[in-house]
């Protein structure tokens, strides 16, 4: 029998770089989607994480952070926000406490004249003062004189199940668009590409972890282990030699902290090889970046 009061629809989350989408993200999901490391730009793709509940699903499309593209690559990232805009049910805004900056004239007007409901959230609020929430409160209504504003803590998962249930009350009647044990609409592949990715952010500076692409080449499964092989693709020559490091010291620290998360995440035993190959100027290439999931 069909349930007349389910309540179903897309719930995106935009911002600029490193304003804590991705650990919203996980929290509201209760599990880790997204990479979150201090660095900017982690996230690329558009993830899709699905919550759902007797009478509803709200899928949430996690983004790259908002930035001026310079390069093939970050035009690719800022088209993925492009389209979540097109498609959504109800727009969350992230920024954090603190920051005084806008955005671009054109997407500020463009926000504001949408018909869907939208919300700001001012994330870290568990590192301010209150004079310092305040005067972002105040600053954001200023910019935005329609839009609710909530001050969040993503980490600490304050105001979590508060936005659920906004969520839920805000979104229309639908049936779901998924089958209900789902949880995201990424296969498993891409979440090892991350994971290796995460791993990359973490142990390597400077422009490497930018520099860098996993795709999976093996993900074989049984009842026992997951075995996986995958290609870290970088820029240069020199690039290579830096992740692989000496005597293979760096490589192995990356696929044995990988092996870690992905057997937490996959609950299984996991063999995993890493190999590291140069690709040229692949944030630049149009086909490499078809390949890569970019289009």
């Amino acid at each position: 029998m069909t349930n007349n009061k389910h309540r179903s629809g897309f719930v995106s989350i935009i911002g600029r770089p490193n304003v804590g989408k991705s650990t919203l993200i996980n929290s509201l999901m209760k599990e880790k989607l997204s990479i979150i490391t201090s660095k900017a730009q982690t996230t690329r793709h558009r993830i899709r994480g699905i919550i759902n509940g007797d009478d509803y699903q709200i899928v949430l499309s996690d983004t790259p952070g908002i930035l001026d593209p310079s390069y093939k690559l970050q035009e690719a990232m800022m088209k993925f926000i492009k389209e979540t805009l097109i498609d959504s049910d109800f727009l969350v805004i992230v920024e954090e406490v603190g920051n005084k900056e806008s955005f671009d004239e054109s997407l500020v007007k463009k926000l504001n004249s949408f018909k869907i409901p939208i919300i700001l959230l001012i994330n870290k609020i568990d590192l301010s003062s209150q004079q310092e929430l305040e005067e972002s409160i105040s600053h954001w209504k200023s910019i935005f004189p329609n839009v609710d504003i909530y001050p969040v803590s993503a980490i600490e998962g304050f105001f979590i199940d508060e936005l659920i249930e906004i969520f839920k009350n805000k979104l229309p009647l639908s049936p779901p668009f998924f089958p209900k044990d789902q949880f995201t609409d990424r296969p498993e592949r891409f979440f090892v590409n991350e994971a290796v990715r995460e791993n990359i952010f973490i142990n390597y500076s400077k422009e490497i972890p930018y520099s860098v692409e996993v795709n999976t080449e093996e993900f074989s499964e049984d009842e026992k282990i997951i075995r996986i092989r995958s290609i870290i693709n970088v820029e240069r020559d020199s690039q290579k030699g830096i992740i692989i490091g000496n005597k293979g010291k760096a490589l192995k620290k990356v696929g044995m902290n990988t092996r870690k998360k992905l057997e937490k995440f996959f609950g299984k035993k996991i063999y995993i090889e890493l190999y590291v190959k140069v690709l040229k100027k692949w944030r630049s290439n149009s086909n490499q970046l078809k390949r890569f999931g970019y289009n």
